[in-house]
């Protein structure tokens, strides 16, 4: 197995103030990539302090896959600079300062577990022992199986254990628990929290939308090859709607449902209401003035509430442009 615009639209307060103090792991400054006339990335400014562990979240073609490969020095960017620990991320890397598991990587014949991560491991200054980098990434009984004799989920730790062979500062996971199945990736973010406990920074993309709340310190959410928000996860679903309340409406016109304090959407299901809102306890308070609290109720919004709402706001692309991948 081989592993081998600078406008930021939507900031939000939490994390990422607390890396403007600290020394980066990652920084990228106003940062552009394009590929022929498809804008893949609009113009990025992220840091990432070390120790920080941070989820990149977007739809597809929003630009992630780009990002990364502009972080690992597989593409150079067409504007902007991007750092890895203050030097340029082909250095960083030949430096053994960064691990990545990405999603592309091909079965090795009659080759074993154990004999390809020492063979990993082998190019790197300070490398993980081989044992201890098989346990973290589940394949303890699995070292003297041949790579392409392995399942596919498997085969999926074999890209993690080699991503951890070198005993990087900085871990990059492009969609690391797609192939796994639910006490798999449970296993695997034991694996990844324990990992971060000894100071080492973490970025993964991720489709699982509750594996990023659940695990990140911080998420990015990119849209068109932009930052559209930057926070933790509480911070970005207060900016994606905050709540849902819920009532019957029982004959009540709607008509002042949308200018209720808080309210940011109104949507009409029957003889239901359900308001988004950054202010439930005021609204709910308001509708109580007006006699609509009849079966009443209150959710907190999701994270992926949230990630509709931002990257629905976003989603047509500029004139001239096409889709970010």
């Amino acid at each position: 197995m081989t592993s081998t615009g600078r406008t930021v639209t939507r900031q939000l307060p939490g994390p990422q103030g607390a890396a403007d103090g600290a020394d980066a792991a990652v920084e990228f400054s106003g940062v552009t990539r394009n590929h022929g006339a498809v804008r893949a990335v609009a113009g990025i400014d992220l840091r990432i302090a070390a120790g920080e562990t941070v989820a990149l979240l977007g739809r597809n073609g929003a630009g992630k896959s780009t990002t990364i490969n502009l972080l690992l020095g597989l593409l150079p960017p067409d504007t902007g600079t991007v750092r890895l620990f203050g030097a340029a991320p082909e250095a960083a890397v030949r430096a053994g300062r960064v691990g990545a598991m990405l999603q592309d990587g091909k079965p090795i014949p009659r080759v074993t577990v154990r004999e390809l991560l020492t063979f990993v491991a082998s190019a790197y200054p300070a490398p993980m022992d081989v044992d201890e980098a098989l346990e973290l990434a589940g394949l303890g009984g699995f070292g003297g199986r041949r790579i392409d004799r392995l399942s596919g989920g498997q085969a999926q730790r074999v890209r993690f254990a080699v991503a951890l062979a070198g005993n990087p500062a900085l871990l990059v996971l492009d969609e690391p628990t797609a192939a796994l199945d639910v006490e798999a990736r449970r296993a695997f973010w034991r694996s990844m929290r324990a990992y971060a406990r000894r100071g080492h920074t973490l970025l993964f993309s991720t489709h699982y939308l509750e594996e990023a709340d659940a695990h990140a310190d911080r998420i990015v959410v990119l849209d068109r090859g932009r930052v559209v928000a930057d926070g933790s996860g509480d911070a970005i679903k207060r900016r994606g709607g905050g709540a849902l309340v819920a009532f019957d409406l029982a004959g009540a016109p709607t008509g002042p449902l949308s200018r209720l304090p808080g309210v940011g959407s109104v949507e009409i299901r029957g003889d239901r209401a359900r308001l988004r809102s950054t202010d439930p306890d005021a609204t709910v308070v308001a509708l109580a003035g007006l006699g609509l609290v009849r079966r009443l109720e209150v959710a907190p919004a999701s994270l992926e509430d949230a990630f509709l709402t931002l990257t629905s706001a976003t989603s047509a692309p500029e004139p001239g442009t096409k889709e970010a991948v």
